[in-house]
């Protein structure tokens, strides 16, 4: 029996996976982050607002960094754990956070907000952002590229093939084109990933779930256990993963 492994697993499976820090991964794995800093670009775009949404706030993390914000200021979320996250966090700094499905449309009036912004939303909805945004204003977002983490979902699942994910950047351009709004700034990188132990992997897994669907320890654990040996053997896992960054602004007009 390998106890390296079992303990490895057993911490991993144990630790909450609630909002969306990754702290518990410090020394255990690492991403570089993007070199536009959407946080700091965010939060200077919020300072200058009057009312202004966030979308999928996980766990409000993001959002509660931001020094000065709008004397409006909302925050949506569909998952129940990061409700009560976000608004332990969020209420002191005056903000509301609002349950809501993942689907449109969100429960605003039509031209409530001169900013809308997103951190890796899952689907982007331009037709309803374009709705909420007041004529001048501003749709700011970083999200998830193409084939992100495609050497994670490769092992688990793989052989598989890249290609088209429906999260290219210029399909993103496209649909919020037809949706009525200019896209003033777009760009994207893509970023490497390590990950230094398996228990790494599986917290990661648990909280992103989308790059592996359905993923419990259980089901992958031979894969799991193929995947502490490479790294025992070879180093770090790695992997890459794709953001880019959207700006668009809603015709004053």
């Amino acid at each position: 029996m390998d106890r390296e492994f079992d303990e490895l697993v057993a911490e991993a499976e144990a630790v909450s996976v609630e909002g969306w820090d990754f702290d518990w991964l410090e020394g255990r794995a690492t991403e570089e982050r993007p070199s536009w800093g959407y946080a700091r670009l965010m939060a200077g775009r919020m300072g200058m607002a009057g009312a202004a949404l966030d979308i999928a706030t996980g766990g409000g993390e993001v959002l509660a960094s931001v020094p000065i914000l709008p004397t409006l200021t909302v925050a949506t979320e569909s998952w129940p754990p990061n409700v009560a996250r976000a608004t332990a966090l969020l209420r002191p700094r005056g903000v509301a956070v609002v349950a809501v499905p993942d689907e449109p449309p969100l429960p605003f009036a039509d031209d409530t907000f001169d900013l809308v912004v997103c951190r890796h939303p899952v689907t982007a909805y331009f037709g309803d952002i374009a709705r909420l945004l007041q004529p001048g204003g501003t749709y700011f977002a970083q999200h998830v590229g193409p084939d992100s983490a495609f050497e994670v979902s490769d092992f688990f699942l793989g052989p598989l093939t890249r290609g088209d994910s429906g999260r290219e950047p210029e399909l993103a351009r496209r649909e919020a084109e037809a949706a009525g709004l200019e896209v003033v700034d777009l760009r994207s990188e893509r970023l490497r990933m390590e990950f230094f132990d398996v228990g790494s992997m599986i917290y990661f897994l648990r909280k992103v779930i989308w790059i592996v669907p359905g993923f419990t320890v259980d089901e992958h654990r031979q894969k799991l256990r193929e995947l502490h040996e490479r790294i025992r053997a070879e180093g770090p896992f790695v992997s890459y993963s794709a953001r880019f960054l959207i700006e668009a602004h809603k015709p004053a007009t």
